[in-house]
């Protein structure tokens, strides 16, 4: 498998050709991007995903956070890897043919995120998009969109910019406001 290939969970190759596109969804709903951590199926906004790689071995960065793996040279840019999994404490992480590494552009900063696996990309509109209870999670609620629904399958919709900006993942320099 090349690196800029990614498998699901059930080994299907998903092409991360046409991300960043924007097509007429605007009408029709968001397009989101599903991934699994534990048991859990989240989602984020297609359109902050530059590209889905198969997880490579990191260079570790002194005195980072615990969640924070190192970073990668992807096409001479410096990429920081953040594994969601211990971010949001699901567990002692493994890395195996369905690890993923979701190659983010937020703010004009490239950064990556592991994720267990990466399923497919869902389009919701609006009204399939209920707000996320408060309560007791793995993560500030601060982070979340919502709850999107579609048939049987529930998403947890990530706001993946507040998330990686916060000051707590220091990825992202804070304005100076």
């Amino acid at each position: 498998m090349d690196n800029s290939t990614a498998v699901n969970a059930e080994g299907q190759s998903i092409a991360a050709k046409g991300f960043g596109n924007k097509s007429g969804t605007e009408a029709t709903g968001n397009e989101f991007l599903a991934f699994t951590l534990g048991r859990e199926e989240y989602g984020i906004d297609i359109l902050k995903v530059q590209e889905i790689r198969g997880y490579e071995q990191v260079t570790r960065i002194a005195n980072a956070p615990e969640f924070v793996k190192g970073v990668v040279n992807l096409r001479g840019i410096i990429v920081p890897i953040v594994d969601m999994r211990i971010k949001f404490q699901l567990g002692e992480p493994t890395y195996d043919q369905f690890t993923v590494v979701i190659i983010l552009n937020i703010g004009g900063r490239v950064m990556g995120m592991v994720v267990d696996s990466v399923s497919d990309v869902i389009t919701l509109k609006p009204e399939q998009v209920k707000p996320a209870p408060a309560m007791g999670t793995a993560f500030n609620t601060d982070y979340l969109i919502g709850l999107g629904t579609l048939d049987e399958r529930m998403l947890i919709l990530i706001d993946i910019d507040k998330l990686m900006s916060s000051s707590e993942m220091g990825l992202i320099e804070q304005a100076v406001s």
